[in-house]
């Protein structure tokens, strides 16, 4: 799905297709189902009118009595309960937005995510604070709120995103609660998605590879350090070298 053009990327799709690996049974054609539902409920097709539909009458917000609830990541657990976090409760505003003409696009401001107006530049909606619709300077004093006076802002915090870079974040999110957690199982399938996103960092490929080997999984680690050296010139030698190595195991 990532490696389409960004403008093709479904981004509630690609949610609920990671929220699929944590509940192999979900029903993800349902659960857009129910993103349709809620766009048919909206008054109009406008941001306001999004902002007030989703984080008023529809009652979702941020969970901020249980921030790092792995479930605050995962889209089906979302809708269910409507909590989240902001970039969860972000990609839902810009698919309902989608479904309604209302060109929304996210924003990766450091610290808090955001959903920018794609014709009015200076209109934000803040969906983790009540669906609240913002302008660029608010943006910066919560910047400042959440980082202090002494960190440094830059306007370009407030540029979209893709939404390949908006999936990448949610994969790393999951990664850091899930080595929190101690949860490996669930670390590795994130891992191995977050190395299937186009221009990933290579340390998740370097990560996943050790945990296989640790596993004695050394043909499907040999594969991944196969992969990066193909994908990145720079590791390409150390990550064939230990993929030769994991090979020659097992003969």
């Amino acid at each position: 799905m990532l490696n389409q053009p960004d403008a093709e990327i479904e981004l509630d799709r690609a949610l609920l297709l990671i929220a699929a690996h944590e509940r192999p049974d979900l029903d993800v054609v349902g659960e857009l189902r129910v993103i349709d539902e809620l766009a048919n409920g909206c008054s109009a097709p406008t941001l306001d009118a999004v902002a007030r539909h989703l984080f008023g009458y529809e009652g979702f917000e941020g969970n901020q009595g249980n921030y790092y609830d792995s479930d605050n990541s995962m889209l089906d657990q979302v809708l269910d309960r409507r909590l989240g976090i902001p970039i969860t409760l972000a990609t839902l505003a810009i698919e309902v937005g989608r479904r309604l003409g209302v060109p929304l696009a996210p924003v990766g401001m450091p610290g808090h995510f955001l959903v920018r107006d794609r014709v009015l530049n200076d209109v934000f909606i803040d969906p983790f604070h009540g669906g609240a619709v913002i302008d660029g300077e608010q943006c910066r004093r919560l910047f400042v709120s959440m980082h202090g006076r002494a960190a440094t802002w830059d306007d370009s915090y407030l540029d979209p995103i893709t939404k390949g870079a908006l999936v990448y974040r949610c994969l790393n999110n999951l990664r850091a609660l899930s080595e929190r957690d101690g949860d490996r199982t669930r670390l590795v399938w994130v891992l191995r998605l977050m190395t299937r996103v186009p221009n990933a960092a290579p340390d998740a490929s370097s990560k996943l590879a050790s945990m296989l080997v640790e596993a004695a999984r050394f043909d499907e680690a040999a594969s991944e350090l196969e992969r990066l050296a193909d994908k990145s010139p720079t590791h390409a030698e150390e990550a064939r070298a230990r993929a030769e190595k994991l090979r020659a195991q097992l003969n």
